[in-house]
Formats: structure tokens, C-alpha cells, sequence
């Protein structure tokens, strides 16, 4: 198809549909997920993909698979999504600290799981406080937090960070995430040590640079460690490659709420049991925000022991 020049051509809800797309691994999905009719979902990645002149997935009755050029195209999308929000983000915080806007920031799924909940929770009970979340990497996270443009993040682990505060929350389980025919998904719990002659596919972002850390703290011999790739994309493009049997992925429990068609997930275990990554709440504390405190007050509620459980 001859593409239409011109990125006047292209709008934003263009990128977050193929961006969700990738993600659920299924157009439907995605339109539920976005809240928006499949058609319109359709629609609008076959504009973009008329726009950009190449085929964005690979369609079939079991979901979306993103193309080659299709991975490359939706990286660039997810950087132009994380600027444009993190610019409506840095606008709303600095006109005028309204008190009823809560920004958490955070660098895992929410598909499911502690988060979620207790995310819902809290709009259940203050309706009336805008809730804004921010997915980023730690690093811009953190800056967030620093410059003010984030009220609070729930990240993993429990180092504290510069000028901050920081409170131990819940912990979740490590999966492994494979294609439903691989040699290991016939199994009910994969071993550490079963990775050994495996490719781990991996992505830059966190959690998953934590995970890795857990990985090489686990097989401490070179010799007995997987080979690890690790790519310049989201968990959705993870997923995406370990369907196309590129390789098998490393994930935390929440993460299996957004599934992809053709994947199974098995607990990853040590000689002492399940292996776990803990997460924590951290923010700044001379904010004012009588949002953020809401938020600890009910984050104390839901989990009151500082102990991993």
C-alpha cells in the first residue's frame, strides 16, 4: 500500500490502539481494554498502518502478532505516548496543586494482582480525587518523584531513594512464560536450574532488570545460566516473541492478567520454594498532597506488616 505522507496524517489515538494491540495480543482485547468498539480499534491501526506505509501484525484466529517492521513501529509509538503524557502530567501538576489529584507512578502490570486492587479501592472510596497513573522505567520515575510531577510510585524492592520515604508492601511470585508446546509446560513447577539450556527473553524496562538480578543471584556459575536477550521493548513485545517461540520470558504474577493466546505460565522455584520480589511504596516527604496520605493510610490498612507475605 503506497504510504500517505505526512505525520499530520497521524493522531495519537492511532498509536494507543496499536500500542494496546500489541499488548492484549488480540484486537478485541484491546478495544475492551481501551474501552472503544473492535471496529473502531480495527479501524484506526489500518489507518496507521496505510499512513506508515507496512504491515503493523501478523492476523490469525488465535490473536495479533506484531511484524518486524510492526516491533519497530510500535517502539517509537510507545516513546511518543510517554512524552505526550508525561507532558499533560508535568502541566496539571504545576497549575495550581489541587489537592483532589492523586500521580502514582509505577514500572509493573496492573493487569491484575495487589496493585490493581488496591488502586480500585481507593477510587472506590474517594471518588472524588482525580487518580492519574504513569507507567516509566525507575530511572524517569524517580526524576518524576524528585521534580514533583509524581505524588507517589509502587515499584519493586525496597531500597530507598534519594529524599525519600519508603514502605514495604506486598511481594509476588516469579513466573516462567512459555509457548503452551514447549518441553517445560508440561511440567507443574520449573526449577531455576531447568533454564539452564534456555533463552531468556528480557526486557530493558523494569521489573524485569531485577528479575535478572535474581537470575544471575541463583545461578551463580556462568556455565549454568540461560542465554539472555534483552530487548529495547514493552512486556506486550516480550510476550509477543515468546509466542513466535523466540525464546521464554521471566514475569511477575500480576503480569499474567493481560495473557497472550498461546502462552502458559508455570511457578519458577529454588530448592526452599516459590521465588518472590517484594514491592514497596515510596514518596517525598515534604508533599502536602492530603491525596498522598489517603493513599498511605489505606496502603497501611490493606497491608499492615512490613514482613513479605
Amino acid at each position: 500500500m503506497p504510504p500517505v505522507i505526512g505525520s499530520a496524517n497521524i493522531a495519537l489515538h492511532h498509536l494507543r490502539s496499536a500500542v494496546a494491540a500489541a499488548d492484549a495480543g488480540s484486537f478485541r482485547q484491546a478495544a475492551e481494554l481501551l474501552g472503544i468498539r473492535h471496529s473502531l480499534l480495527s479501524r484506526s491501526i489500518s489507518q496507521l498502518e496505510h499512513v506508515v506505509g507496512v504491515t503493523l501484525f501478523k492476523r490469525s484466529r488465535g490473536g495479533v502478532v506484531p511484524t518486524l517492521a510492526g516491533l519497530r513501529i510500535l517502539r517509537i509509538s510507545r516513546m511518543i505516548i510517554e512524552q505526550v503524557d508525561m507532558l499533560v502530567i508535568t502541566g496539571r501538576s504545576s497549575g495550581g496543586g489541587d489537592c483532589g489529584r492523586l500521580s502514582i507512578g509505577f514500572c509493573t502490570s496492573i493487569s491484575t494482582g495487589n496493585l490493581r486492587a488496591t488502586l480500585a479501592e481507593f477510587k472506590n472510596r474517594y471518588a472524588q480525587v482525580e487518580l492519574a497513573t504513569v507507567e516509566r522505567p525507575r530511572t524517569h520515575l524517580a526524576t518524576a518523584l524528585r521534580n514533583g510531577t509524581v505524588d507517589l510510585l509502587v515499584v519493586t524492592g525496597d531500597a530507598p531513594l534519594p529524599d525519600t520515604n519508603v514502605r514495604p508492601l506486598w511481594s509476588e511470585r516469579i513466573l516462567v512464560s512459555l509457548p503452551e508446546d514447549h518441553s517445560l509446560a508440561t511440567r507443574a513447577v520449573v526449577y531455576w536450574t531447568d533454564l539452564r539450556d534456555q533463552t531468556v527473553l528480557l526486557s530493558q524496562y523494569d521489573p524485569e532488570r531485577e528479575i535478572e538480578d535474581l537470575l544471575i543471584s541463583k545461578l551463580v556459575s556462568p556455565a549454568d545460566r540461560p542465554k539472555i536477550e534483552r530487548h529495547d521493548a514493552s512486556r506486550g513485545i516480550i510476550k509477543s516473541l515468546i509466542s513466535m517461540k523466540l525464546g521464554i520470558g521471566l514475569v511477575l504474577e500480576s503480569d499474567i492478567g493481560a495473557s497472550l493466546a498461546g502462552l502458559v505460565y508455570r511457578e519458577l522455584r529454588d530448592g526452599t520454594g516459590p521465588t518472590r520480589l517484594g514491592f514497596s511504596a515510596h514518596w517525598r516527604p515534604d508533599n502536602d498532597n492530603p491525596a498522598v496520605e489517603r493513599f498511605l493510610m489505606l496502603l497501611a490498612e490493606r497491608y499492615p506488616s512490613p514482613v513479605r507475605d
